[in-house]
């Protein structure tokens, strides 16, 4: 699976969130303001077909889009290269991190702790 763009993500993320749509519905989507051109958006949605994100169904000139991968499929590779190129597949490692970052509060730790002895009974 081809890496996406920052750009092409945030497009994949309103298909998925839409699960069918039309160019200017991706568009009335976006929160900026003035938002991107239509020709812009087009571009992008037509490279994450190329890619094989995404499909469409034609009518006549028209194009609606829907995704042709999974948000959880998508997260599970994007995390699984995340994993074995920062953390070297190693939970100890993505655990430490997240202590030190302060990105784990009292009652996750606590969630952790429990989803593990539960899983090692």
């Amino acid at each position: 699976m081809e890496e996406l763009t920052k750009a092409e993500e945030r497009i994949m993320h309103i298909i998925w969130k839409l699960q069918h749509a039309f160019v200017k519905d991706i568009i009335d989507e976006i929160d900026e303001d003035p938002k991107p051109p239509y020709n812009t958006i087009s571009s992008i949605v037509r490279l994450l077909e190329k890619k094989g994100y995404v499909a469409y169904k034609a009518y006549g000139k028209t194009y609606e889009y829907f995704p042709a991968i999974s948000r959880e499929s998508y997260a599970r590779t994007t995390f699984s290269k995340l994993f074995s190129g920062y953390f070297d597949n190693s939970p100890t490692t993505l655990l430490s991190f997240m202590v030190k970052e302060e990105k784990l509060t009292a009652k996750d730790i606590e969630e952790l702790r429990e989803l593990i002895n539960k899983n090692h009974e």
